[in-house]
């Protein structure tokens, strides 16, 4: 079964990266996420990423990740009217190179 990922971009207020990465540190542990890691883009903008084992593990842990959202709205800034707070993608992981 192919793995799947998902990425969200979010811009966090100039004062809040270390609550950010806090938020991170302390959050919950989803079932079927294999790995997560925050890439920061820009002085304020930062990627999380995550590889799970299945869509459908992806799909489940949505309402907790919408739950771990809500405890961090109140550090990010609005990308745009459009999008909101965060621009979330995701799909199924097409190539994979382990390195070591």
């Amino acid at each position: 079964m192919p793995k799947f990922s998902n990425v969200v971009r979010c811009q966090v207020k100039p004062d809040a990266h270390e609550a950010f990465m806090a938020a991170f540190d302390d959050g919950p542990s989803y079932p079927g996420l294999q790995s997560q890691f925050v890439i920061k883009t820009g002085e304020h903008t930062y990627c999380s990423c995550g590889i799970w084992e299945s869509e459908e593990a992806l799909v489940a842990a949505r309402p907790q990740m919408i739950g771990f959202l809500d405890t961090i709205r109140g550090l990010l800034v609005e990308l745009s009217p459009e999008l909101g707070l965060t621009d979330p993608v995701s799909g199924t992981v097409i190539y994979e190179e382990g390195l070591s």
